[in-house]
């Protein structure tokens, strides 16, 4: 039989009321610390998490909701952001919406029946509509990788500057002289979506080159739609003479396309993709690269949730945005004029 708290009074000698504040996080005196501890040692004493919630109204959990947990970008997040959170002794639960904003509701409504004390969220739903319930609530709301229009000035965010980002790729490629540069979008709508179109559409300008809706296509952040992408702009009659992919998986799709076209990189095409992760190196060497601080995301995301549980100013909010790299590889080159 599991022990109790009452085992360990008795073991102690210890009152009730001095246990509960030692597990409650109050503060003891050392010796019966010393205690206490030897006692939950010796008597295997596992807290009832459940009670404790209910008595504090905490039960030091977060709630993540993420479009696709196959998202290597994403991935790398929550695993950076939930080993702060846990030495912070916070337990994560993920949602995976797979990028149906139904799905991000119930997600929603699921991790508010469970009592989180916070909510991280990769939006799907571009309205802000499925976060109206914890806000008014007064659960802390973190977006992350992705802003909602709506809700701007109402709930933080940790964003990368996704304008720069896109501008460093086509910047780029327009110093090389290239002028017919393909663009690889995910889905149509989302915050990073529409800001790396953005980050192209200014490169362009600022090169003095006219935008062609020819060569933007949206790939919708998956292998398969970089693949599809990719293939629809080499079938053009002017096909691009370069590519510039704006996320991993979509850059995956987009190489394998390439090859199995026979179009060689960069003698045929130049491409420069997205992310920079290990496993980049493994298939594709050498790839020039915008590349995205992911641990770093992950560790501001879960570094300002823990402010914002700590802190008793409410409705405050924080945007944290971070900077891109160009990690040159041999996937470019310059063309004869």
């Amino acid at each position: 039989m599991a022990a109790t708290m009452k085992d360990l009074s008795r073991e102690t000698g210890l009152g009730l009321a001095t246990i509960s504040k030692y597990f409650n996080g109050g503060t003891v005196r050392e010796k019966n610390r010393v205690l206490i501890e030897a006692a939950v040692k010796k008597l295997h004493y596992v807290p009832n998490e459940v009670a404790r919630s209910l008595k504090t109204s905490h039960t030091r959990v977060i709630g993540v909701i993420i479009p696709e947990l196959s998202n290597a970008f994403i991935t790398s997040i929550i695993s950076s952001m939930e080993d702060i959170l846990r030495k912070q002794d916070y337990a994560v639960i993920v949602c995976d919406c797979r990028s149906d904003p139904k799905r991000e509701k119930e997600a929603v409504d699921f991790l508010l029946h469970r009592r989180v004390d916070g909510l991280i969220n990769m939006a799907t739903d571009t309205t802000g509509a499925h976060l109206k319930a914890p806000l008014a609530s007064g659960i802390p709301v973190l977006l992350v990788d992705r802003l909602i229009d709506s809700l701007q000035g109402k709930v933080s965010a940790v964003v990368i500057d996704n304008v720069h980002a896109a501008g460093q790729a086509v910047q780029k490629l327009t110093s090389l002289g290239h002028r017919q540069i393909g663009l690889i979008l995910g889905s149509p709508n989302l915050y990073t979506t529409n800001q790396r179109l953005t980050g192209y559409l200014n490169a362009l300008q600022d090169a003095g080159i006219a935008p062609d809706n020819e060569y933007i296509r949206y790939g919708d952040y998956t292998m398969d739609g970089g693949y599809q992408a990719a293939q629809e702009l080499l079938k053009l009659k002017n096909r691009p003479t370069a590519l510039f992919v704006t996320n991993f998986e979509m850059t995956l799709g987009t190489m394998l396309a390439l090859q199995h076209n026979n179009i060689r990189v960069p003698e045929d095409l130049s491409v420069i993709g997205f992310d920079k992760l290990e496993l980049f190196g493994e298939i594709f060497p050498d790839l020039t690269l915008i590349r995205q601080p992911q641990l770093s995301i992950g560790r501001e995301a879960a570094n300002l949730m823990l402010d914002m549980l700590s802190s008793k100013e409410t409705g405050v909010s924080r945007i944290v945005t971070l900077t891109t790299e160009l990690t040159e590889g041999k996937s470019v080159k310059a063309l004869k004029v």
